[in-house]
């Protein structure tokens, strides 16, 4: 999904009260990207409004919510007699297609660390706060975290072209300085990381996440469906939320290794069943 469209709060996990346009774009997307992106059909709006009703989202709501996806140019309307159906644009596939690489991978392997940070110095002027706002979102969903006003870092040093280019295309290239370098003799590393990342709120999101799904036996049909949906739903947020960090900066058992397996294996339980069922919707209209 589109890093913009995303909060950097760490949200509550449940959906099962997603309310208004905005709420309804986001469930939206999450439709669009793991049902229709897989298959080159169009999908008619009736079909939308039956899986946006079963997760509490007002067809006003939901219709909002495809004009504004319409105009931001992820889908694109055609109308056939009286109805009108939905495809995804080029501009909106190769956003999802991104996504739902980063959103189906993400937490299952752990890169070995060498001990070496990433470091931006990156002073925006509280004056220019759009500017401020749109780097620390583009930084954030480089997996960067700021322990300090103006200093991003992160343990994954090979992003840093990454966040070369969200410097660049915010023309902010000749402010921001970056350094390469293991941790030093002054301070804490393991405060730094809290500060940077706050892991014990992103602990109790995880335990939320855990908590609501794991225990989750739907069945065949629209239960799994829209069980499904909610699943990637929660799950997409949290590739901007947790910057993957090594193992050895971690507390013991860290809880995300087990909410990315419950999340792997139920959404791998669900798969067929769910996609049977989108098929069956999509083909009756």
């Amino acid at each position: 999904m589109s890093h913009d469209e995303e909060d950097t709060r760490v949200p509550p996990v449940s959906l099962r009260r997603q309310r208004g346009a905005g709420g309804a774009k986001a469930l939206l997307l999450t439709v669009f990207g793991e049902f229709v992106l897989p298959h080159s059909a169009p999908v008619w709006t009736s079909t939308l409004l039956h899986v946006l009703a079963g997760l509490d989202v007002e067809e006003k709501s939901a219709r909002q919510a495809l004009t504004r996806l319409a105009a931001d140019r992820w889908i694109v309307s055609e109308r056939v007699g009286r109805r009108v159906r939905w495809a995804l644009t080029d501009h909106g596939r190769a956003l999802l297609t991104e996504g739902a690489e980063r959103i189906y991978s993400f937490g299952r392997d752990r890169e070995s660390w060498d001990g070496r940070w990433l470091v931006l110095l990156a002073s925006v002027p509280e004056t220019k706060r759009d500017l401020r706002h749109r780097l620390r979102n583009g930084l954030t969903w480089a997996g960067m975290g700021s322990p300090a006003p103006g200093v991003w870092i992160s343990p994954h040093v090979s992003r840093e072209p990454e966040a070369k280019q969200v410097v660049e295309s915010l023309g902010l290239d000749a402010e921001v300085l970056s350094f390469c370098g293991p941790f030093g003799g002054i301070g804490s590393e393991s405060e730094m990381v809290e500060q940077a990342w706050h892991l014990g709120e992103l602990a109790a999101s995880y335990e939320d996440f855990v908590r609501e799904f794991a225990g989750m036996r739907p069945a065949p049909g629209d239960e799994v469906l829209l069980d499904q949906t909610r699943l990637v739903h929660a799950w997409r947020r949290f590739p901007r939320l947790d910057p993957q960090l090594p193992l050895d900066l971690l507390p013991p058992h860290w809880i995300g290794v087990r909410a990315a397996n419950v999340f792997k294996d139920l959404h791998r339980q669900w798969h067929d069943s769910a996609q049977a069922r989108w098929a069956e919707l999509a083909a009756n209209g």
